[in-house]
């Protein structure tokens, strides 16, 4: 506490003053914290004060509160191109960052538990305070809240961006990159391995799974989730707080991906049959904990892209599942299991929806890799197994069929005549976005783990 006081002294947080008329306070309560390594040792206590923001009113203690950071997509993809390329990464965090942020609105709150202070005085807030409605927003920079990646392949270059950093903020150099958001990040001349499985195991221990049996696959085959199977949940948080937890893994989880994003449908009224659900994933993660992203050293960086969608695959609502991936090379840095917004009334139909959101993707991702210095002047290849589909986006001539997803065939039709991408058709055996779909019987999902160069890295 000591620590965090002495902090939001030296950044002149506030100023004690009397509470003027017709002010509202915010009140603030002390949060600890237990910071661990990615081995699950104790790197250290933590305490910190936060405000109530869910006490502010907009318009009056706040407008802003969007805050930009990092796709995760965007991590993954500036790994693999460092792997790619040999480069070494480096890991520095801002020392109470938020403070760092001056505050535009008038905001009082009240004094610090445990603070002696007199009784009349209030605080005036003059820099952001975790916990804020615009906190987060005072500082925009490329990097993930107050986390940063940093590789290149000037070491120089490198040390003088440290020492700038240093010199305008309170920074802290964590040296190579190890561990970042939750992500293992382990080192050897072949790549980068990437798991969570600290993160899983947790997990584990949460829901009372460390001694269940295992499953070969996440979801069971054919199976699916209605609203009204089985009973409600006398007390859905676990089931949410599960879901939640799950939703992060699949940053470096792909195979869970479908399963998660079908029990994540149901948390407003769980039932039992969901929570059986959810519970299948976590034995499957028992018995994969050390599965994780793969990034080749010596992987070409060349981006490419398959598109997937499973027709009327929602028994509830006959709504379609769109699936894709991309990989550069043979990492795998993006990828996506999305129920379809509108019913589609044919099989065609539903791939070409699934197209033109792999496209939105793929354009991003070219950018961003052209951002990366990585060569993207030749189409990338997209890979569908619906030849309809492939036939549309090439022929010009709209009839009745297809005349309601006019916008979506000129929107391919558009790049893939401009050079973005280039349509190939794939066999339904090499169709690597499957796995976002659908349930998959045991040896299919192994097939395509294997293919997606999801591989087990134990410490």
């Amino acid at each position: 506490m000591k620590e965090e006081l002495d902090a939001l002294t030296k950044n002149h947080t506030w100023d004690l003053v009397t509470l003027p008329p017709g002010q509202s306070v915010v009140g603030c309560k002390w949060i600890y914290k237990i910071k661990t390594r990615s081995d699950g040792s104790v790197e250290r206590y933590k305490a910190r004060l936060v405000a109530k923001g869910f006490t502010q009113e907009y318009g009056i203690d706040y407008e802003e509160t969007f805050a930009p950071v990092a796709r995760i997509s965007s991590v993954r993809a500036l790994l693999a191109v460092a792997a790619a390329r040999k480069w070494d990464l480096f890991q520095m965090d801002v020392k109470n960052a938020f403070l760092n942020g001056d505050l535009s609105e008038e905001v009082y709150m009240q004094p610090p538990p445990g603070l002696s202070i007199e009784s009349n005085k209030v605080c005036h807030l003059r820099r952001a305070l975790y916990g804020l409605k615009q906190a987060p927003r005072t500082i925009l920079l490329l990097l993930y809240v107050d986390d940063m990646i940093i590789t290149g392949d000037d070491l120089s270059g490198i040390q003088e961006l440290k020492d700038f950093l240093s010199q305008q903020f309170e920074m802290k150099d964590l040296g190579h990159l190890s561990y970042f958001l939750g992500l293992e990040i382990t080192h050897s001349t072949d790549g980068l391995y990437i798991t969570q499985a600290k993160y899983a195991s947790n997990l584990l221990s949460q829901a009372g799974l460390t001694d269940s049996k295992t499953v070969d696959t996440p979801v069971e085959l054919n199976a699916h989730l209605t609203p009204l199977g089985g009973k409600p949940l006398s007390n859905p948080s676990l089931y949410r707080r599960l879901v939640g937890s799950l939703v992060y893994l699949t940053v470096t989880r792909p195979d869970i991906s479908y399963a998660v994003h079908q029990v994540s449908q149901y948390l407003s009224a769980p039932r039992s049959t969901h929570y059986a659900a959810v519970l299948r994933i976590l034995r499957y993660l028992k018995g994969t904990l050390f599965h994780g992203l793969f990034y080749s050293a010596q992987s070409p960086l060349v981006l490419r892209a398959f598109s997937d969608a499973d027709w009327a695959g929602d028994p509830t609502d006959r709504r379609s599942t769109t699936g894709y991936c991309f990989l550069l090379g043979s990492s795998l840095i993006s990828w996506r299991s999305k129920k379809q917004t509108f019913v589609a009334r044919s099989s065609t139909e539903a791939e070409y929806r699934a197209l033109a959101d792999t496209t939105s993707e793929l354009l991003w991702l070219r950018w961003l890799l052209k951002d990366l210095g990585v060569s993207t002047s030749s189409a990338t290849p997209l890979y569908c197994d619906n030849q309809s589909a492939i036939h549309i986006a090439h022929n010009d001539v709209f009839h009745e069929r297809t005349k309601h997803i006019e916008i979506d065939c000129h929107f391919i039709r558009y790049h893939l005549l401009h050079g973005a991408l280039k349509l190939f058709s794939v066999s339904s055996k090499d169709q690597l976005a499957d796995i976002f779909t659908k349930s998959l019987p045991k040896r299919r999902t192994r097939d395509l783990v294997d293919n997606l160069k999801l591989v087990s890295h134990p410490p």
